[in-house]
């Protein structure tokens, strides 16, 4: 240890840069954190997760109230919109949330170096000014928005923005166009909407929701379009000028053809996020990147450099907090001698809009490529809670191998999926069948007994459909 000032080195706090150093500190060993930004938490804490279900959150209540939905079950309410104070609660949340950060590396004994980190060699880094060696370095840096060509962001004049400034915007604009439907552009599109904007999605691809499963991509397009979402699939946008207080963006089919231009008040550009790993001297530690810019790691997230490893938004694998906490778990784990895994075949993804997406495991598409299939759907129209809720959208579907009826994967569309999705996740980390799902009682009357019957449905038993 003489010859190092720390046996564990994180570079960034996020969601798996403090998890790692927490983790790590835990086990024994010596870690430090460095952290550039004025707090703890990375994207997700400061200007990301948590701000945006804020916000979203606080939406939801006043739509709920302007729009009629407490005026259906008696409760009839005329709501005044004080965006200050929704900007305020917001930011009390991620205060808190940082803070709390602050406060559990103080009790794990992590020492916070502040600033940003430079390689100068493959165990030691420089942070403000200051070198530090380290026996491990794990390179927790994140991702950062993806910038659009001819679509110039510029957050202080809240014309043009991405996701951190479409969180501080002063005013509900008259109309914002998203460009991009994946799930920041949507999530952060309905909290405007909600609030009174009329919202624009602009997507390249001829659906929204990349990745997802066909038939949720669909029903959520119907449904956030029922909620008067406005939708351009297979579109381009070429240029986006700022004149006066507006901005005109300049639109193309994305198969080619004329152009038109649409305005708008305020535009997000939304269209994904690349990994951090610019100005990390990577190259004086030897390490290079893949095409996509991500470093690679073998299955423990060793990088090719004796000593160095990476987790989260920085290697290959979905862009997610969840998914970078378990890395940082079972990375600190492996470094400490013990045997650290993370199964990402079963990594749950949400969008939190209203109703919730979620899903976990293969989509129905990708299932059939590898073999034959069974699937069960059931309507949450039919699913007691949901219908005494007033919250009739969306469905539960159970995709499972015909042969052995093992789960690959479910995904659903449900005021609470989000939270509903943890025990399909749960089910199959465990290698559960949809029998085992079918056959294990559900408390009534709840959202989840849609999962039951879905499964149930696996097998063409249903019982409330």
């Amino acid at each position: 240890m003489a010859d190092y000032d720390y046996d564990v080195l994180v570079i960034g706090s996020g969601p798996g840069g403090y998890v790692a150093a927490i983790r790590a500190a835990q086990l024994g060993l010596k870690t430090a954190c460095a952290e550039g930004r004025e707090t703890l938490g990375g994207t997700c804490l400061n200007v990301g997760c948590i701000p945006s279900k804020a916000m979203l959150h606080a939406s939801e209540y006043f739509e709920a109230a302007a729009g009629g939905a407490m005026a259906a079950m008696g409760i009839k309410v005329k709501p005044e919109l004080d965006l200050g104070t929704m900007h305020g609660q917001r930011k009390d949340a991620v205060k808190g949330l940082t803070g709390g950060i602050e406060f559990l590396f103080k009790k794990n004994k992590v020492d916070w170096l502040k600033g940003y980190a430079q390689f100068t060699s493959a165990d030691t880094v420089e942070v403000a000014g200051k070198s530090v060696r380290a026996k491990n370095i794990i390179v927790a840096t994140g991702s950062s928005v993806t910038p659009l060509p001819g679509v110039a962001v510029d957050n202080d004049k809240q014309i043009i923005v991405d996701s951190t400034g479409a969180l501080e915007l002063a005013k509900v604009p008259g109309h914002m166009v998203v460009i991009g439907g994946g799930v920041i552009g949507l999530e952060l599109g309905s909290v405007w909407r909600r609030l009174g904007a009329k919202v624009t999605v602009v997507e390249f691809l001829d659906q929204i929701l990349p990745g997802m499963d066909g038939d949720v991509r669909k029903e959520a397009n119907k449904i956030l379009k029922k909620q008067g979402m406005e939708f351009k699939l297979k579109t381009k946008v070429t240029k986006a000028e700022v004149k006066g207080k507006k901005a005109v963006l300049t639109l193309e089919p994305a198969a080619g053809g004329d152009a038109e231009t649409l305005e708008a008040d305020v535009v997000l550009v939304s269209i994904g996020r690349r990994p951090n790993t610019e100005g990390l001297g990577l190259d004086k530690a030897g390490l290079t990147l893949n095409q996509r810019g991500q470093i690679e790691t073998d299955h423990d997230f060793r990088t090719s450099v004796p000593g160095v490893w990476a987790i989260g938004d920085v290697i290959p694998g979905p862009m997610l907090a969840h998914k970078a906490e378990d890395e940082g778990i079972a990375c600190a784990e492996n470094i400490a001698g013990l045997t650290g895994i993370v199964n990402h075949d079963v990594i749950p993804s949400v969008v939190y809009t209203w109703p919730e997406i979620a899903g976990v495991g293969l989509t129905e598409e990708q299932a059939k490529e590898r073999g034959e299939v069974k699937v069960g759907k059931f309507p949450m129209l039919a699913n007691s809670r949901a219908k005494t809720n007033h919250e009739p959208d969306g469905f539960v579907k159970v995709i499972a191998d015909a042969k052995t009826d093992r789960v690959l994967g479910v995904w659903c569309i449900a005021s609470v999926a989000g939270t509903m999705i943890a025990q399909a996740a749960q089910a199959m980390e465990f290698g559960a069948t949809s029998e085992d799902i079918a056959y294990t009682c559900h408390a009534h009357p709840t959202h989840s007994e849609a999962i039951k019957e879905a499964a149930m449905a696996v097998t063409g038993k249903p019982i409330h459909i």
